[in-house]
C-alpha cells in the first residue's frame, strides 16, 4: 500500500467520504484530470457522517488522512458536505505541508459569491448540512448579497441508494421538495449533497431552463484542478489508464453494486478494516 514518491507529481489524489456518495465527486475529478490516479476511502463503518457528533466526524477524519498520507497522497479531497463542515480546518492543520487539502465548501461558497452577487440561490442538502448552516456562514462572509434558500431534502438519498432515481416515484419526491415555498422564487440551485448529481436532469427537467442547477462536484474538481496547477504537480500524461484504488471500511454487496451508479463504471471495492 505505498507508492514511490520520487516524482511528487506522479503522486495520487486521495479523496474521502462517509461511504460511496462523494465517488460523484470522484468522477468529476477523474474526468477533469484523466492523468491522476485516485484513491479513494469510504468510511462505510460509520456512514451517515450526518448524523454523527462534530468530535466523531473529526476523529474519523483524522483516522483516514493518515491512511491516505502513508499513500503518499499530494492532495487530499473531502469529498463530503458533513466532514467539509466539521473538519476541514482541523484536517489542513493536521495534514500540513504533507499534502494539499480541498473541501467541499469553500469553493463552491466562492463559486457562487462570483456568479450569483445580489441574487436569490436555492440550497437541497442533508438535515445536517442545511442544519449546520455552513454554507450560509462562508457565503455571508463573502458579503455579495447572495439571498441563500437551504431546505433539508432528506428522503432524495434513500430513494437514489435504492435505484428510485427514475420513474414517477421519483418524480413526485422531487416535485414536492422542489415546489417547496422555501425554493421560490431562486435563480439557482446549489445540490449540496454528493447524491445529488445523479438526479441533475430530473431536477434540470423540473425547471425548464429557468433556473440553474449547479453540481458542486465540477466546481471542485476545478478547484483541485487549479490547487494542483499552481504548484506544478499535475501528473503528466501517460499512455495507460491510472489504476485507481478504492478502499471502504465495511464491505457489503450493495456498496459494490451502487459504485456503478455514481461512479459512472464498474471498481472494484477493497475492504480495509480501519476500524477493527
Amino acid at each position: 500500500m505505498t507508492t514511490s514518491t520520487s516524482d511528487p507529481a506522479s503522486r495520487p489524489i486521495g479523496i474521502f467520504d462517509s461511504g460511496i456518495g462523494g465517488l460523484t465527486v470522484a468522477r468529476a475529478v477523474a474526468q477533469r484530470l484523466p492523468h491522476e490516479r485516485l484513491v479513494y476511502f469510504g468510511d462505510t463503518a460509520h456512514l451517515p457522517y450526518g448524523e454523527k457528533s462534530t468530535a466523531a466526524i473529526q476523529a474519523y477524519s483524522v483516522k483516514i488522512c493518515d491512511v491516505l498520507l502513508r499513500q503518499h497522497c499530494k492532495l487530499i479531497l473531502i469529498a463530503c458536505n458533513s466532514a467539509s463542515a466539521a473538519a476541514y480546518e482541523l484536517v489542513r492543520e493536521y495534514v500540513g505541508s504533507k499534502a494539499q487539502v480541498v473541501g467541499m465548501i469553500d469553493p463552491v461558497a466562492q463559486h457562487i459569491g462570483r456568479h450569483y452577487g445580489g441574487r436569490p440561490v436555492g440550497l437541497i442538502g442533508t438535515k445536517q448540512t442545511v442544519g449546520s448552516n455552513a454554507y450560509r456562514k462562508k457565503i455571508d462572509q463573502l458579503d455579495q448579497g447572495v439571498e441563500l434558500h437551504a431546505l433539508a431534502t432528506p428522503l432524495l438519498i434513500p430513494m437514489i441508494e435504492e435505484g428510485f432515481s427514475e420513474g414517477r416515484v421519483s418524480e413526485e419526491i422531487i416535485r414536492a421538495y422542489l415546489a417547496h415555498p422555501t425554493l421560490q422564487g431562486i435563480d439557482a440551485l446549489l445540490l449540496a449533497c454528493t447524491h445529488f448529481p445523479l438526479i441533475r436532469p430530473q431536477i434540470e427537467a423540473y425547471y425548464q431552463g429557468q433556473v440553474a442547477v449547479l453540481d458542486p462536484s465540477d466546481v471542485v474538481a476545478a478547484t483541485v484542478a487549479e490547487a494542483l496547477a499552481a504548484r506544478q504537480l499535475l501528473a503528466a500524461p501517460a499512455e495507460a489508464a491510472p489504476a485507481h484504488h478504492f478502499y471502504v471500511s465495511d464491505f457489503t454487496r450493495s456498496f459494490e453494486e451502487s459504485t456503478r451508479l455514481f461512479f459512472g463504471q464498474q471498481v472494484q471495492l477493497e475492504h480495509y478494516p480501519l476500524w477493527e
